[in-house]
């Protein structure tokens, strides 16, 4: 028997406001993954969380590290 995998965590930070682009700018989700996020499966949900990541990075509120072999 396997047990059920657990919901990914919603990244909702308590910063609740949304720009000029209806994006929040706590948790970097759009309106309409904010409100579909409780009837998402784990796999959309984790597809979102990438598209936060990479809209954080393209706002500069994630600054990317240079790795090892950049330096």
């Amino acid at each position: 028997m396997t047990v059920p995998e657990r919901p990914v965590a919603s990244p909702c930070v308590s910063i609740c406001a949304l720009d000029e682009d209806d994006i929040c700018t706590g948790c970097q989700r759009t309106v309409e993954e904010i409100t579909r996020w409780s009837r998402m499966d784990n796999d959309e949900r984790r597809k979102v969380l990438g598209l936060c990541h990479e809209r954080a990075k393209a706002s500069g509120l994630i600054w990317m590290l240079p790795s090892k072999s950049d330096a």
